[in-house]
């Protein structure tokens, strides 16, 4: 890795945090929990989370007046890659989506009657949280358009709407609900984002929505939720009224790069089981797996690509850190649809290379494949990127496209 990255407490936390991923959460990635619900394995889990408290390692992101190191994105980045290396690295670590972008988003605009009440504990991994914003009635690709109403009456809000793919709703304290209260001003500026306690009457988790033929529960989930009738007060507002695509995009950039590094830390792990299978499988007598061309194609391939991304994915961070999200949306565009593409590459390169014991729970690969399927749809889908990169571009060549 570049040493232009690379910070000397992130010398110094890197060795310490892989030490714990490697003695702690790598003999938890056996059938007996990746083919079970989330909920199976949390206890221990919480158990792990208490060791990460000892060993001072909690809450490595957040700010030093809340007992963090108040990392860089591109420092946090680095940390990201090695607990991704492990499905339960960022859980253990309490850096898990989407905790840590409420997290981020409440520090800087809740008001302090919420911090107190939901961001502190929160941050001290006493509750979870979900991110309330997808509707089924309408396409992702254009937030702007939603249906979900917050309508003033008296001192509240009153929420009706329809959500899915709420991830991690099972099981959270709160919501933060992306709800349309401004519905006559310009598209960017109608909606809003509001703190939404889950056990306020009228909020109804629908179902955790089956993914690839698996609905999970607790924090790996995805739900479907209804809002009737909500009433919540007005000073639950997260940030001024209508600036919720504002905050959701400041959110979402950090956030991008947040599941990059991820996806570079399952990418990593996929690679390193590639190798050791075709390292120590013995195809004839005397001749192993990794001696035949086609394994060395999928190697070889797989390392440059994984450099390829996580340099581009650190400059991106960097830049970030130094100007400012909206100042690189091309590079987030770039880094989320080349990275999500790559990572699903190297999966199916170890997959391959395994035979069929790639296909079964024996191993990480199908849990990581099944699960990560998605990573070229949320946050974006790889079109919407692909589009926002070319205009950008193109206008430095004179031609100003416009959305059709």
């Amino acid at each position: 890795m570049e040493s232009l990255f690379v910070t000397e407490r992130i010398k110094t936390l890197l060795p310490q945090i892989q030490a714990f991923i490697e003695t702690e959460l790598h003999p938890l990635e056996m059938p007996e929990y990746l083919a079970h619900d989330f909920s199976h394995v949390e206890p221990i889990l919480q158990q792990k989370r208490q060791l990460v408290k000892k060993a001072g390692l909690w809450g490595l992101h957040l700010p030093e007046e809340d007992g963090g190191l108040n990392l860089t994105l591109c420092e946090f980045g680095q940390i990201s890659e090695v607990l991704a290396s492990s499905p339960y690295g960022h859980f253990v670590f309490n850096t898990q989506a989407p905790d840590i972008g409420n997290t981020e988003l409440m520090h800087k605009y809740a008001p302090k009657h919420l911090k107190d009440r939901y961001l502190n504990p929160l941050m001290n991994g006493e509750i979870r949280s979900c991110f309330s914003m997808t509707e089924p009635e309408f396409a992702g690709s254009n937030p702007t358009r939603m249906g979900t109403m917050a309508v003033k009456d008296g001192d509240d809000y009153v929420i009706n709407g329809h959500k899915w793919f709420t991830s991690s709703a099972d099981g959270s304290a709160f919501a933060v609900v992306m709800a349309v209260t401004n519905p006559d001003a310009a598209p960017h500026k109608r909606a809003s984002q509001i703190l939404v306690p889950m056990d306020t009457p009228g909020v109804k988790l629908v179902r955790n929505i089956p993914i690839m033929g698996h609905a999970g529960d607790s924090w790996a989930s995805h739900a479907e939720m209804l809002y009737e009738n909500v009433r919540v007060p007005q000073a639950n507002l997260i940030g001024a009224e209508g600036a919720g695509f504002l905050l959701a995009q400041e959110r979402l950039g950090p956030g991008r790069i947040h599941h990059c590094m991820r996806f570079i830390g399952i990418a990593e792990r996929s690679f390193d089981l590639m190798c050791r299978y075709a390292a120590n499988r013995e195809m004839e007598e005397g001749v192993m797996l990794g001696e035949k061309q086609f394994i060395q194609g999928f190697i070889a391939e797989s390392r440059a690509e994984i450099d390829a991304a996580r340099l581009l994915v650190l400059r991106t961070a960097k830049h970030i850190d130094e100007q400012g999200a909206s100042a690189v949306r091309d590079e987030i565009s770039m880094v989320k649809f080349f990275t999500a593409n790559m990572m699903l590459r190297v999966i199916d390169r170890s997959i391959q290379t395994h035979g069929a014991l790639g296909m079964t729970n024996d191993i990480l690969l199908s849990y990581w494949y099944s699960h990560e399927r998605a990573a070229r749809i949320y946050d974006g889908a790889d079109e919407v990127h692909k589009t926002a990169l070319a205009r950008g571009i193109l206008k430095g060549y004179g031609l100003n496209t416009r959305k059709k």
